[in-house]
């Protein structure tokens, strides 16, 4: 309509030939943007940083997000920004016809090797600590719900060298794990951390706190258990030894016990013949002090 104007035709006539009332248009020409449409783009901003840490977040776990971030709304208000946006959470009901595809991986599967029939396997081992990290995320329930447990682990020794328990499985769950492991371990600048495809391992804060140790982001195929293998079978020792041994009440059992099988047995009393039958902590302290006495 500006443009029509400039040419000189009138806005009655063109209000008229659109069926449109000229009211509305000289509103929107003194005021063109409202002061609603400014606080749902902020919101929307809110929401949409919030799905891309977290993509598997529905609409009310992404209200919870912006609210934290200053935005206040209603969870309807962010369905309904969300739903019209097309952000709906990765575990959502897919289209009939359009099955969700897993994103590429941020980072290169560095733990792959090809043997000399063309076939890839991989190599979780490492001759000194802070070498190589390998990190995932199980969950179990209880009755108040599910805990979910973000491990780091050591290829060379074997140590968990940095965990983190929550209630909810969000980017800050792995971040708090690489972060308890950096302060643990100091100087671990060009250590190979290698994880799945989950979400928590795709988001911003994850890289950032990767590049922020220099750390280098290594990455395996989705759904695929042998690509962290050795991950996979210190949780399938947690699930046998801690997780299913009885029900739990409340997620503080649950976490209190993790964190005492973590420490106490399996760092300190459970012997590993790949480690020539000696315990994470044993095989670290003899290998520390043998760098030691070398130098």
């Amino acid at each position: 309509m500006n443009e029509l104007a400039a040419d000189g035709i009138p806005v009655a006539v063109t209000c008229r030939l659109l069926k449109l009332s000229r009211q509305p248009y000289y509103r929107w020409l003194k005021d063109p943007i409202i002061e609603s449409e400014v606080v749902e783009a902020y919101r929307a901003n809110a929401l949409f940083d919030a799905h891309r840490d977290d993509p598997e977040f529905g609409h009310r776990l992404l209200a919870d997000e912006a609210r934290d971030a200053g935005e206040p709304m209603a969870d309807r208000t962010a369905w309904k920004i969300t739903s019209t946006n097309g952000r709906f959470s990765v575990f959502g009901k897919p289209k009939r016809g359009k099955g969700r595809r897993p994103g590429p991986p941020v980072h290169d599967d560095l733990c792959a090797v090809v043997d000399e029939h063309g076939r890839t396997r991989h190599v979780f081992t490492a001759d000194a600590p802070n070498e190589l990290w390998l990190t995932d995320i199980t969950e179990h329930k209880t009755a108040e719900g599910k805990l979910y447990l973000c491990a780091i682990k050591d290829a060379c020794s074997g140590r968990i060298v940095g965990y983190s328990i929550d209630s909810r499985m969000k980017s800050r769950l792995a971040v708090t794990a690489l972060e308890n492991a950096v302060a643990m371990r100091g100087a671990v600048a060009g250590c190979v951390t290698h994880s799945d495809r989950g979400s928590q391992f795709h988001s911003r804060r994850f890289l950032r706190a990767l590049a922020r140790h220099r750390l280098i982001g290594s990455m395996g195929r989705v759904a695929a258990a042998g690509d962290n293998a050795a991950m996979e079978s210190f949780f399938a020792l947690l699930q046998k030894n801690v997780l299913d041994r009885r029900s739990w009440a409340t997620r503080e059992q649950l976490r209190i016990a993790i964190v005492a099988w973590i420490e106490r047995t399996y760092h300190r009393r459970r012997r590993q013949p790949r480690l020539g039958r000696l315990t994470p902590i044993e095989f670290e302290t003899i290998m520390n002090t043998t760098v030691a006495l070398a130098a």
